[in-house]
């Protein structure tokens, strides 16, 4: 399957390919970003589908405390020793971390070079991979460093999913659920009773993913309005990887956690129904991801706020779900109201 995704009144745009990894041929010299774990289970797979040139292998350290402007340099010092140019190409082969890494790397290497994106986790796959966010994190928050910078094109293939540990595939879980929640109300219902452990409900669930990605990039591309929506959870969820030191939680658990401090919210502003949000963390539940977070000091964790790309003037802009299938952007909750919801946490 292949789903295209537009840009700039269709100038310009780039395939989203499902199952369909079975010849690449790109032209000049292309180097792999991939780690260790992801290089020992798929890279030859990966190798006896791709005709190029040249090839080099760039591997970087596994996890999310690695995303960062170190393992950038990492990364453009391969680059310049294999002496790629403005003609080569990158792929990012592994998860969103690579796939955030990999395409910041290729919007400044040489003022921007080629990437494609095959990525390896479902976390990726239905989220990360599609829409051209990149970048990488410092000590003040996620991804407070990057670029708006697409791909030329994405492969999602469900046999990568296959060696996922129960975790990590549960992890990604929570990025559908997001889609579900913000965007369509029949893939929420049919999550709840789906078995996807079957190769045809997986597929489903990631064309689905993918399909409400690729609309709302589309309308919004840089993020100004309908695309922030896709946040929902992640204000939240930053402050936590942060607090954490991006080593307690994967970044789908923290985004679980931080759907239900929202939902919390949403429910204290009469958005949202009680039931609703119940009937999310329920969801949630299913899928054995986390929802409660012990915060230390509800000052400090609102403070983190101020750090979101979102907040703009020291308003603080929240995406709250206000039913299954709808989402909403307020700036004009008062603190207050949002420390309330905090001590609840504590």
């Amino acid at each position: 399957m292949q789903i295209r995704l537009n840009l700039e009144q269709k100038k310009y745009g780039y395939n989203v390919y499902i199952n369909e990894l079975e010849r690449i041929e790109i032209k000049g010299k292309t180097a792999i970003v991939t780690n260790p774990k992801i290089a020992g289970l798929h890279l030859n797979t990966l190798l006896n589908s791709l005709k190029c040139d040249e090839y080099f292998i760039i591997s970087v350290p596994d996890g999310e405390e690695y995303k960062n402007l170190a393992t950038i340099e990492l990364i453009l010092e391969q680059l310049f020793t294999s002496k790629l140019d403005r003609s080569s190409t990158l792929i990012a082969f592994g998860g969103g971390v690579i796939s955030d890494m990999t395409g910041f790397a290729a919007s400044i290497y040489e003022r921007g070079i080629n990437f494609i994106n095959i990525p390896t986790t479902l976390l990726a796959q239905v989220d990360a991979s599609v829409g051209g966010k990149t970048g990488v994190n410092n000590k003040f928050g996620k991804n407070l460093i990057g670029s708006f910078y697409q791909p030329k094109a994405v492969y999602c293939e469900s046999k990568f999913l296959r060696t996922l540990a129960f975790r990590e595939f549960n992890a990604g879980l929570a990025e559908a659920v997001k889609m579900a929640v913000t965007f369509d109300k029949k893939m929420f219902e049919w999550l709840e009773s789906a078995t996807l452990d079957e190769e045809q409900n997986l597929a489903k669930l990631v064309e689905r993913s993918v399909l409400i990605k690729t609309r709302v990039v589309e309308a919004d591309e840089k993020e100004r309005g309908l695309r922030a929506l896709l946040n929902y959870g992640h204000t939240f969820a930053h402050v936590i990887e942060n607090e954490t030191g991006y080593k307690k939680y994967l970044h789908g658990e923290a985004v679980a956690i931080g759907m239900n401090m929202a939902n919390s919210l949403s429910v204290k502003l009469g958005l949202m129904s009680q039931k609703d949000a119940l009937k999310i963390k329920e969801l949630l539940a299913k899928f054995s991801l986390p929802t409660h977070y012990a915060l230390r000091d509800e000052s400090a964790f609102y403070e983190a706020f101020m750090l979101d790309k979102k907040t703009q003037e020291g308003s603080v802009k929240f995406i709250l779900s206000n039913g299954i299938g709808s989402a909403v952007m307020k700036n004009d909750i008062k603190r207050d109201d949002v420390i309330k919801i905090l001590r609840e946490f504590k």
